[in-house]
């Protein structure tokens, strides 16, 4: 096969003793929608995020041979790398997040830099009005004739399309649309010939058999204007077997190994029954014939008590290294109970070799580690912000624009925030967390399943919903916030806010509230804590111990399977407002 060239936290007791140190919070019952009152647009000053995760799975030792899986913790999905020379690049779905579509640059698959973000531009892509699972899924990054090539979906905001780029940090250009291609998941081969052909996700022909029943697709493009030149055909349909109805085959990636076409393609659904299959072809347009020992990868087959399991596997795409080694990235899930996890599915490495004329990543019965031997590659310096293990990071917002790494929703715009002095300012506007507009919020990507963020915000509010802060936010309709608002007498007060599918206020529900602890118009030092199924709230006085708010509260709410949607949870900073 051708490879596409060419701080430590606390433990959960000692938090609940450290929450000792203040006055109790109130808890406060399910509350009604405070009263609007009138304000002046307020503006929050955050000095800094610091964000700090522990894992089990990571205080294992490296031998110097030796590397951690996942290779990019967190909220990074449905990888697809290419190597050009001795440098890798990789790709990630951002789905209404915004910058979208990350880049990240490797010389040894291990070390990733966030170098750019492929929509990073107002105008390329509308977000407005979408939940927060739709827009950008399962980008493809290709590189041909000095040009790379990101092909993708826009789920409800345009459909298919295709940037390119010379530089991979960008610019890149703005959208060339596919309106010939339907259905998600579009990639791009470009053949040893110079013929380029376009496969993706869509309908089967006719009438869908079963739920979960669709096909890959494939037809030939012109390589320049990516227009059609042939009729579409389908590659696969359904699966493997279509006669055991198998479900929502999608991502499919063509490689081409000595005068031979394999077409991997993930089958199963992004769930405990994902897995990775292949089938070969004589010719890029077939017919393609499914390998007899599908699957490739998966990791359905195992006992479900497993400790540490690694879970949902698939979604994978090869490249190979100086020495013709072949390496696949895939996603994957880490559930800290059941099917339950918050970080999202995260982008992890393994060795594929060849079994009975296929790559094969694992084999039946096969458990995915937590350690790998490391490629052999020169070892690269670490990068500037850690992607994997256990660390500590702080942003401290000295710069002139805000690292690469965060994230808004849907917000596209820039006018709302600013860097000054070392601090990052957020004017508090009226569209609120869990409006389906474009809240004043400002985030990065959790990253463990044991994991604190804290920060220190300085914030008048001038009335009952003025209110600014940190939040753990999954979607518009699961989030906690964290937050300095003002009670209905007047006194400043922080604030935890919960909403869940079954909250209908506005705001969510009040889970509890105490006086800030640095006096009426002082900044004030807030910390979430998540250890798995449990978040914890505090606050501090700059100088002050950490006074508990609310401790056990339901962190579960904030996982995929009752969250739903595609993506993982942020630490963000918000502000917002009364309506004007």
């Amino acid at each position: 096969m051708r490879p596409r060239l060419t701080a430590n936290l606390l433990p959960s007791a000692a938090m609940a003793v450290l929450a000792a140190c203040g006055p109790a919070a109130t808890d406060a019952p399910e509350q009604t929608e405070l009263p609007p009152a009138e304000t002046a647009e307020a503006e929050a000053r955050f000095a800094y995020l610091t964000y700090s995760g522990q894992d089990p799975v990571f205080e294992m030792p490296l031998a110097p041979d030796e590397a951690r899986n996942p290779i990019l913790a967190g909220y990074y999905p449905d990888p697809s790398v290419v190597k050009v020379g001795a440098d890798y690049y990789l790709v990630n779905s951002s789905f209404t997040h915004y910058p979208g579509i990350p880049v990240f640059h490797s010389q040894d698959l291990i070390t990733w830099t966030q170098i750019g973000n492929v929509i990073d531009r107002p105008g390329m892509l509308d977000f407005s009005g979408l939940t927060v699972s739709r827009g950008v899924f399962a980008p493809t990054i290709e590189f041909h004739d000095g040009r790379f090539h990101v092909i993708t979906t826009c789920v409800d905001c345009g459909g298919n399309f295709i940037v390119t780029a010379t530089d991979p940090a960008g610019p890149w250009s703005d959208p060339v649309w596919l309106p010939h291609i339907g259905g998600i998941d579009p990639s791009i081969f470009f053949d040893e010939d110079g013929k380029a052909y376009i496969l993706n996700n869509d309908a089967p022909e006719g009438e869908p058999l079963y739920s979960g029943h669709r096909a890959v697709w494939i037809r030939e493009v012109d390589p320049v204007t990516f227009e059609p030149l042939s009729d579409a055909v389908v590659a696969v349909n359904g699966g493997v077997d279509l006669s055991a109805e198998p479900a929502w085959i999608e991502g499919p990636h063509l490689y081409k190994v000595d005068g031979r076409y394999f077409l991997s393609a993930a089958e199963g659904g992004t769930g405990p029954q994902h897995s990775q299959v292949i089938f070969t072809a004589e010719s890029p347009l077939g017919p393609f014939t499914p390998h007899p020992d599908n699957p490739v990868l998966t990791q359905r087959d195992l006992p479900e008590d497993r400790p540490n399991p690694i879970t949902s596997v698939g979604h994978a795409d090869f490249t190979q290294d100086a020495d013709g080694n072949w390496w696949a990235v895939f996603l994957g899930t880490r559930p800290y109970q059941g099917n339950e996890y918050n970080t999202g599915r995260e982008t992890f490495l393994m060795p594929a070799y060849w079994d009975n004329g296929i790559p094969r990543i694992t084999a039946p019965g096969d458990v995915l580690p937590y350690v790998i031997d490391r490629p052999d590659m020169p070892v690269q310096p670490e990068a500037p912000l850690p992607l994997t293990g256990n660390f500590t990071h702080t942003d401290t917002f000295d710069g002139d624009t805000l690292p690469l790494h965060w994230l808004r929703v849907r917000t596209q715009s820039d006018d709302w925030f600013r860097l000054e002095d070392g601090d990052l300012v957020i004017s508090a506007g009226p569209v609120r967390l869990g409006d389906a507009g474009h809240p004043t919020l400002l985030g990065r990507r959790q990253q463990h399943t044991h994991a604190e963020a804290s920060t220190e915000v300085l914030f008048k509010p001038e009335g009952t919903l003025d209110e600014a802060g940190l939040a753990v936010f999954q979607n518009d309709a699961a989030y906690y916030t964290l937050g300095v608002s003002r009670s209905k007498d007047g006194q400043e007060i922080v604030r935890v806010r919960r909403r869940s599918g079954e909250t209908p206020e506005r705001d969510g529900a009040l889970v509890a509230e105490m006086p800030v602890a640095s006096g009426t118009g002082g900044p004030v030092r807030l910390k979430i804590v998540s250890d798995g199924p449990d978040l914890a709230f505090y606050q501090a006085a700059p100088e002050g111990d950490w006074q508990a708010i609310s401790l056990g509260q339901d962190g579960t709410m904030l996982s995929t399977d009752k969250a739903g949607g595609f993506v993982g949870t942020l630490f963000g900073l918000y502000a917002q407002s009364a309506d004007n």
